[in-house]
C-alpha cells in the first residue's frame, strides 16, 4: 500500500523536491522482492519511465532542475527490474531498451549528465543480463554495440590519430569517479551484448569490432581515481 501511495503521488504533477523524496523512498522499498509483487504493473512502470524522461518526445534533458528526478527514477527501475521477473518481461513489452538507447544518445556532449548516463547504462546492463530477447534486440535492432561503444568512448574522452588508433597521452590525469563508473557500466553492457558475437559476418560489424578493440586497448592504459577503481575498470 505504501508503494502504491507513493506511485499515486508521483503520477500527479508535484514539486521536484517531493518527487525526489518519493523516489528515494520507493528505491529503498524496491529492494524487497515481496514489496514489489503488487507494485510491478505496466501502469507503474510507465509512471517511472515518464519520470526518467524515457517517453519524452521533446528534449528530455532540457531542464537541469529535473536531472535529480531522472536519476532517482532510473535507480528505481534498476532495482525493480533486478528483483522482478514480471518487470523484466514488461520491459520488452514497453520497449524500454530502445528508450534507454535514445536517452543515452541525448546525453552525448551534454554537461552535468554523468549520473543520468551511468544509471541508463546500468539499466541496459541489467536488461541485457536478465532478458535474452532484449539482449538480441540491442544487438540486432537497436545498434547496441555502436551505442554502447560510443558511450564508452565518451566516458574515456578518446581522441583518434588514425581510424583504429587512439592518441596516447602519458600525462593525462586519471578519470574522475563518475567517468570511471560510466565506463565500467558501458563495458558490462557491451560484454552482454557481444557475448554471442564470435562469428562476425558483415563489413560493418568488422569495422565496429576493430573500432571497439582500439577503445578497449586505450581503456587498459587508463587509470581511475583510485587503485581499486582502476582494477575494476580493467
Amino acid at each position: 500500500k505504501l508503494c502504491e501511495g507513493i506511485l499515486n503521488i508521483l503520477e500527479n504533477d508535484t514539486k521536484t523536491s517531493c518527487q525526489v523524496a518519493c523516489l528515494e523512498a520507493l528505491r529503498i522499498l524496491s529492494r524487497d522482492k515481496k514489496v514489489l509483487v503488487p507494485v510491478t504493473t505496466k501502469r507503474n512502470m510507465q509512471i517511472l519511465m515518464k519520470l526518467a524522461k524515457l517517453d519524452s518526445v521533446e528534449d528530455p534533458l532540457e531542464r537541469v532542475s529535473e536531472f535529480p528526478v531522472i536519476v532517482e527514477a532510473l535507480k528505481c527501475l534498476c532495482n525493480i527490474i533486478f528483483n522482478s521477473s514480471v518487470a523484466q518481461k514488461l520491459s520488452l513489452e514497453l520497449n524500454l531498451a530502445a528508450m534507454l538507447c535514445s536517452l543515452l544518445q541525448e546525453c552525448k556532449d551534454r554537461p552535468l549528465v554523468d549520473d543520468i548516463k551511468c544509471f541508463d547504462l546500468r539499466l541496459l546492463f541489467l536488461l541485457s543480463l536478465l532478458h535474452t530477447d532484449i539482449r538480441a534486440q540491442l544487438r540486432q535492432e537497436l545498434q547496441g554495440v555502436q551505442v554502447l561503444t560510443q558511450a564508452l568512448e565518451s566516458s574515456l574522452s578518446v581522441r583518434w590519430t588514425e581510424e583504429y588508433k587512439v592518441a596516447e597521452d602519458c600525462d593525462r590525469p586519471p578519470l574522475s569517479l563518475q567517468e570511471t563508473d560510466c565506463a565500467i557500466e558501458a563495458l558490462k553492457a557491451l560484454f552482454n551484448v557481444t557475448l554471442d558475437s564470435w562469428n562476425v559476418h558483415s563489413k560493418n560489424e568488422s569495422h565496429q569490432f576493430r573500432y571497439m578493440a582500439a577503445i578497449l586497448r586505450h581503456c587498459l592504459l587508463t587509470t581511475g581515481p583510485t587503485e581499486e577503481k582502476t582494477e575494476e575498470l580493467h
